[in-house]
């Protein structure tokens, strides 16, 4: 029986979806959880292989187990054990799915959020949640740059270092931000991304914001295809999968 699993987690202490050696993943708990109560070995694919750092709101994985458990079964019991785990990590929603359905790739599309918290105090409650940035941010200045950004481009002024995708070719198909009480929230979508694209864009976006370049500049560094052109990378704290389309 193939099951889906839509989660939650929260990234900090984690050193991303994928497992690893040098510490906790999301894709570890999931499976420990699974063989604490069934004993039985499963590889969960993810749709979407968040960094270190980054949190998730929506992430939908999938795995096939030997067995028909019901789905409230099923959801009871992983989250029994990712509790005795410790785990930042919580399955709200659990289908059963025919075997062609593949979490990754059957998704059609994927959405983020970046949040800034955009004053001078910082906030005990929201750290490890959001980027803080001290100084004021001109959101309509943001809001020209991202129209650059927009549909189909080479994307390597944005790609991150150790990206493996074949090409840094992308569509954007959305990049909205808006104001919320202190907080800036970035919300993107495309098909995919290439690594590191969502926290470059903001990080170059901020800049935009900070006068420290013009919105006009940020359509001579898509242009550039040259990473250094661009913003730093904005950091991981403050990204989170928030949407994956099927």
């Amino acid at each position: 029986m193939r099951y889906k699993i839509t989660l939650e987690y929260e990234g900090t202490n984690l050193v991303g979806w994928q497992k690893q050696l040098d510490g906790p993943s999301v894709q570890e708990f999931l499976e420990k959880a699974i063989k604490g109560f069934s004993h039985q070995e499963v590889e969960v694919f993810g749709a979407g292989r968040t960094d270190a750092g980054v949190h998730a709101l929506m992430q939908v994985a999938h795995f096939d187990f030997d067995g028909d458990l019901s789905e409230y079964k099923m959801q009871e019991s992983i989250n029994a054990l990712l509790r005795e785990l410790e785990a930042p990590v919580a399955v709200y929603k659990t289908e059963k799915v025919s075997d062609d359905f593949h979490a990754r790739f059957s998704a059609k599309g994927r959405g983020y959020i970046y949040r800034i918290l955009n004053r001078r105090g910082n906030s005990p409650l929201l750290v490890n949640r959001v980027w803080h940035v001290t100084y004021p941010l001109d959101i309509e200045k943001m809001r020209e740059g991202a129209k650059y950004l927009l549909g189909n481009h080479d994307f390597s002024a944005f790609r991150g270092s150790g990206c493996q995708a074949k090409s840094p070719v992308k569509t954007l198909d959305r990049l909205d931000i808006e104001k919320i009480g202190d907080e800036i929230i970035f919300t993107v979508e495309a098909r995919s991304f290439i690594y590191h694209q969502v926290r470059n864009m903001v990080g170059t976006l901020m800049l935009v914001g900070a006068g420290k370049l013009q919105p006009e500049d940020v359509e001579r560094i898509l242009a550039s295809k040259d990473r250094s052109q661009a913003g730093v990378s904005a950091p991981a704290c403050g990204l989170y999968l928030n949407k994956v389309m099927y």
